[in-house]
């Protein structure tokens, strides 16, 4: 079993909350606007990236705490993180999908779908907050 590094959840959470501060409002973006500005779109896409690779390290991480060793790949980490409780888990089930919109934004294995990153804002929006606020407790409650 790994020690409980705290600081580098929580720089991982930092990540997470920075990147969302610099999304807002970018999910309510027309999709024509959003195509306007092929820079926009790079932002966009990488700072999306970095918070599904931020909460994925901190979930390996946190996972390896628990003595159980770490998830496969990106999407069990979050599934994980639900079955042992770091997360609630009908939270795990909806940021799993995440790490695929990662995968295709880091690999390009199709082309990219502007809506479908739109909408990814949004869900981020909505989800990493709770993440976040779960993790930030279930630090607590082992300090």
């Amino acid at each position: 079993m790994t020690g409980l590094d705290r600081a580098l959840v929580r720089r991982k959470l930092g990540t997470i909350a920075r990147n969302l501060d610099d999304l807002q409002g970018l999910g309510r973006l027309t999709l024509d606007d959003y195509r306007r500005d092929r820079i926009r779109q790079k932002a966009v896409e990488r700072l999306l990236q970095e918070i599904v690779e931020a909460a994925v390290d901190a979930n390996q991480h946190l996972l390896a705490t628990t003595g159980h060793g770490v998830a496969a790949d990106y999407y069990q980490s979050f599934v994980e993180m639900g079955h042992r409780s770091v997360i609630p888990a009908d939270l795990a089930k909806v940021l799993a999908p995440a790490a695929g919109l990662r995968n295709r934004l880091v690999h390009e294995y199709d082309e990219i779908d502007d809506k479908i990153v739109l909408e990814a804002v949004t869900s981020a929006a909505r989800d990493f907050p709770r993440y976040v606020d779960a993790v930030e407790r279930y630090l607590a409650a082992d300090e």
